[in-house]
């Protein structure tokens, strides 16, 4: 038994890896802000992940169901 889990654990360990290789990029995006306590402009910056948008086909016949 333990034989089994073990190998099942060293055949989920590639895909453990392979995770990374489509991880999303990263942009830096820059908002200049006014603070009302030291009356200065400063600038405040964040790092946001930008995903790749995938493209897919029409179904024919499909229906969307607007109501939640």
């Amino acid at each position: 038994m333990k034989k089994l889990i073990v190998l099942a654990m060293l055949a989920a360990l590639p895909l453990a890896y392979a995770h990374d290789c489509v991880a999303a990029e990263e942009k830096k995006v820059c908002v200049k802000e006014f603070d009302n306590k030291t009356k200065k402009e400063k600038e405040v910056c964040k790092t946001i992940k930008v995903h790749k948008k995938l493209e897919g086909t029409k179904i024919d016949g499909a229906k969307k169901d607007d109501k939640k």
